[in-house]
């Protein structure tokens, strides 16, 4: 172990005062230190050491060209990894990685987009010309879709319910066997998916405070903490070569997604920008949890305000469905999780043309 020895009076206040909060429980005496981590830049001079260099807002400003208004910003909103606060400041990691700016855009270079969606199209005619439904038929398809939407992208997450398990738990009864959790998020993917049905109804854009409302709802009454609130620690996903971003930069991505779908997406056939949605959420990765529920309801969220019917990512074909969303997150290359999500389109659009017929 290395030690410093120095004279607490020869520093000015502010380093004085940065030393007695962070130092004094490594000191052997009134003026020496012990295994020294954390000195800041402007120390430098008065005590002859430093292991890791902090810079002020000030230099901060310089370095990156941000004004110092906006860094003090970014630093309370812990979206630059690394600062600390000392009384009114902020001393900030000499290499701490300069902070995006979702204000300035680069367009994504996205592969895979092309696909002839005339069959789908025409599917789609047919079933319009049938409008507006019987109510019992509308009625009937409605409870067939929260259940087996519900079941499937619960039991994907690892959800034991069965499938008439989660119909008799939505309507109120409780399975013995089965835990708390598990009947809450049958319960509350159900609310989810009624809360989606009202933003279409109600004409909402889509907006970072509808998707939050979305996810506080996929985890009421079963994470508080964490409900409708952006991480605040890094994450790695099991099984999947993608690394989601740090959590630091989570609100910039999440406005950028935002600006992306609002504007560069707008081109989009709908079902191209519902798989890009589900697929760039996820992607951030911007929940603790909950986020692969909230990707699936975004998706037919997009489907079903574009008058197109919502998919069932069924549990059976996990393995597949993780491959393609892996395999578009590390090469941006959507083409087979686009192709994914067409053929379940299709197969929505032909269960709905053999009730109509």
């Amino acid at each position: 172990m290395t030690s410093f020895s120095f004279d607490f009076y020869e520093m000015n206040g502010e380093i004085k005062q940065f030393a007695e909060k962070y130092f004094s429980p490594m000191v052997r005496s009134q003026s020496c230190f012990t295994d020294v981590y954390i000195i800041p830049v402007s120390a430098y001079n008065t005590l002859g050491v430093i292991i890791l260099k902090y810079m002020n807002i000030t230099e901060a400003s310089n370095k990156w060209h941000i004004s110092d208004r906006r860094i003090r910003y970014l630093c309370s909103k812990g979206r630059i990894e690394g600062a600390l606060k000392i009384s009114r400041n902020w001393l900030i990691p000499i290499d701490a990685v300069k902070p995006g700016d979702a204000r300035i855009s680069v367009k994504k270079q996205y592969k895979g987009l092309d696909y002839d969606f005339s069959h789908i199209d025409s599917m789609k005619y047919a079933i319009d010309q049938n409008r507006p439904f019987s109510k019992r038929l509308a009625d009937s398809l409605h409870e067939k879709l929260i259940v087996e939407w519900t079941y499937n992208s619960n039991a994907i997450e690892g959800n034991t319910l069965t499938l008439s398990e989660t119909k008799v738990v939505l309507e109120g009864i409780t399975i013995g066997g089965k835990s708390i959790v598990e009947h809450l998020e049958a319960i509350n993917h159900r609310e989810a998916i009624l809360f989606i049905e009202d933003l279409i109804v109600n004409n909402e854009p889509l907006t970072e405070w509808n998707i939050r409302n979305i996810h506080a709802l996929i985890l009421k009454e079963i994470d508080h903490q964490n409900a409708g609130r952006y991480r605040s620690e890094n994450v790695v996903i099991s099984g999947a070569k993608h690394v989601p971003p740090k959590y630091y930069e989570i609100n910039d991505m999440m406005q950028r997604l935002i600006s992306e779908y609002n504007n560069e997406w707008q081109s989009y056939h709908p079902v191209v920008r519902a798989t890009l949605l589900h697929g760039e959420f996820v992607k951030i990765h911007p929940f603790i949890d909950g986020n692969g529920r909230a990707s699936r309801l975004l998706l037919n969220l997009e489907l079903m305000k574009n008058g197109y019917t919502p998919i069932i990512i069924k549990k059976e074909n996990r393995a597949k469905y993780y491959e393609v969303l892996d395999y578009a997150h590390t090469t941006m290359d959507y083409g087979p999780f686009l192709d994914f999500v067409a053929e379940l389109v299709i197969e929505s659009k032909k269960l709905w043309l053999s009730l109509l017929n």
